[in-house]
């Protein structure tokens, strides 16, 4: 199936006081400078003449006041303290933005898609964000999947109302947390003819940086130590899970030196961990393993799909069913650190899960 799709893609712009912009190429020119320690090599990786990024940079300088690459004779260039922290701003801005700027992008094709009814047959997914279920738009072929981002208590109330055909859903592969996690859904959960489709087992856990003064493997030594503390938003069920896991060791919730900032997906987390703006975080081994960041297990997550019991044998999960079994997409799952497959694609219950586990 042919897909026509509108894609939303930001960029940054710096306004001098009289109307001068700076390329986005910037950006780019930056962090090849990073990776590389050579302008010539970041130049051509940015598509631009040497003397085009010498005059970037020159320009930045000029309009900061403060040299953005440091370049020393024998030694290559390297970023200054300003280049540095205008390349992760950038980064963190993508990391927090993006997977909104994605829903809405797709909230917008759903609606060109309502004026193509009967053209494409289209799913709707609610589900927190994640890398795996973020796969499953790039290989559907046969159905579209409209992908948005929605903690897990939004995703539950849009399924139960129909306004999605799946919601994701997360809790540990330890029965008590398991339990606990149910617990809190209780009401969004009860009475109503849902199945589960197992899809992924991912890690959870604390992510520092590899040169960390202090390092920490427990939350006792996370509390211990009064480390600056980047988490999710409270709504999340990273931070649920996260407090549980408190609650289970007997710490209170505010014996954590939390950072005021609150941040939507694991990538912001271990963007504002490897920028420097906190010492530690909490969330996924992937995002840890993205920036280059120790990552210290402390949970374990079956992360699954909800539908109605009902719409098990229509053609669109059908097709997502056979989209999830298939040999590529497994490969897939099974090439994302901190991910693995769990049966993926096999229908189960909350009780039967649960019972396995034990």
């Amino acid at each position: 199936m042919q897909k026509k799709k509108l894609t939303i893609s930001p960029e940054w712009v710096f306004r001098t006081d009289d109307g001068e912009l700076f390329e986005p190429r910037l950006f780019r020119l930056l962090e090849s400078i990073r990776d590389t320690g050579k302008l010539t090599m970041a130049a051509a990786d940015a598509n631009i003449s040497y003397r085009h990024a010498w005059n970037l940079l020159n320009r930045a300088a000029d309009f900061f006041g403060l040299p953005l690459v440091v370049m020393r004779k024998g030694h290559g260039s390297q970023l200054s303290p300003l280049g540095e922290k205008l390349l992760w701003a950038i980064h963190r801005v993508k990391a927090r933005l993006g997977p909104q700027i994605d829903s809405m992008a797709s909230e917008l094709n759903e609606q060109i898609q309502q004026l193509l009814t009967g053209v494409h047959p289209v799913l709707r997914l609610h589900a927190s964000h994640g890398y795996a279920v973020a796969l499953l738009p790039e290989f559907s072929d046969q159905v579209e999947i409209n992908l948005q981002y929605r903690n897990p208590a939004e995703a539950l109330s849009a399924l139960n109302r129909g306004e999605c055909d799946l919601a994701g859903f997360h809790f540990p592969t330890s029965p008590n947390r398991a339990r606990e996690i149910l617990n809190h859904y209780q009401h969004h959960l009860d009475g109503r003819p849902f199945r589960l489709i197992r899809f992924v087992i991912r890690r959870e856990g604390l992510m520092m940086r590899k040169d960390s003064p202090v390092k920490v493997s427990t939350l006792h030594e996370l509390a211990d130590a009064k480390l600056r503390f980047i988490g999710r938003d409270r709504h999340s069920g990273t931070r649920i899970l996260f407090n549980l896991l408190l609650r289970e060791a007997g710490l209170p919730e505010d014996c954590i030196n939390r950072s005021p900032q609150q941040e939507f997906t694991h990538t912001a987390v271990a963007a504002f961990v490897a920028a420097g703006m906190a010492d530690i975080g909490f969330g996924v081994a992937t995002a840890a393993h993205q920036f280059d960041l120790d990552f210290k297990e402390l949970a374990c997550e079956h992360y699954l799909l909800l539908c109605r019991e009902d719409d098990l044998e229509r053609g669109k999960l059908s097709h997502l069913l056979e989209l999830m079994r298939s040999p590529e997409f497994i490969s897939r799952i099974e090439g994302l650190p901190g991910y693995e497959t769990d049966q993926t694609g096999q229908i189960i219950t909350f009780e039967e899960l649960l019972a396995e586990d034990s």
